[in-house]
């Protein structure tokens, strides 16, 4: 596989990934930003790719353990590399999340599904399998995600907004109730393509429908609040 080096959170996560396929976006980024992880807890992630997500959250919250599970080799050797280069407790695990079981109590888990179900195809097999995932997707990802959550752990998914009503049923169907939705504005007054979606493992809280984050500002560039994220490493409350 050939890598391209760079690096995330303005330089301070040096992150390499794949030349070809599926490429690292804000995505991970915003969802580490979500995940209320404290110093010495454990996480697992579905899905890890290259690591990005476990990466930018191991770099905000000091002596975190993740665990990431990746079902292709070769991603997965990138993501320990990667874990490696930062000096980061992160193991990986290669698996179907359809055959996971994890060791031990987890703490919080998050993850970004392949919510793609329709349209044409890419023709590069590791995008593909990043972005186009199966019917009853998001039910088999929860299920597997919270059976090892401890009580009142979260589980923190970033989604399609076309995903939320099948991602919902999938949190109450694993557990994980007093669901919290925060909407990523492309820009102020469009409608939100991406959602952020938080469930807690034995909550019994209504929904939330949070005021989000709009990404871009009008007159070009990330919001202060976007950059924060992005470059700071700044934690986005849920």
């Amino acid at each position: 596989m050939e890598v391209a080096e760079g690096t995330l959170l303005d330089g301070r996560v040096r992150h390499a990934q794949p030349l070809a396929g599926h490429r690292t976006a804000l995505e991970p980024v915003l969802l580490a930003a979500c995940v209320p992880a404290k110093p010495g807890e454990r996480v697992l992630e579905a899905g890890t790719g290259s690591g990005a997500a476990l990466l930018c959250l191991a770099a905000r919250v000091p002596g975190l353990c993740g665990v990431g599970v990746e079902r292709d080799p070769a991603m997965a050797a990138l993501a320990r590399r990667n874990a490696a280069a930062n000096h980061f407790d992160i193991t990986v695990l290669v698996d179907d999340i359809a055959a996971l079981e994890v060791d031990g109590r987890i703490d919080h888990a998050l993850a970004n599904p392949p919510w793609h179900g329709e349209g044409t195809a890419s023709p590069e097999p590791l995008r593909e399998t990043a972005k186009r995932g199966a019917p009853g997707l998001f039910t088999l990802w929860a299920a597997r995600l919270a059976r090892p959550l401890r009580h009142h752990g979260t589980l923190t998914l970033i989604i399609a907004a076309a995903a939320l009503p099948a991602s919902l049923a999938a949190l109450e169907a694993a557990g994980c109730g007093s669901p919290a939705i925060l909407p990523l504005w492309p820009r102020a007054g469009q409608p939100a393509r991406l959602l952020l979606l938080q469930g807690t493992k034995g909550g019994r809280g209504p929904c939330r429908l949070l005021p989000g984050l709009v990404l871009h500002a009008a007159g070009g560039g990330f919001t202060p609040e976007t950059d924060a994220i992005l470059r700071a490493g700044v934690a986005l409350a849920v």
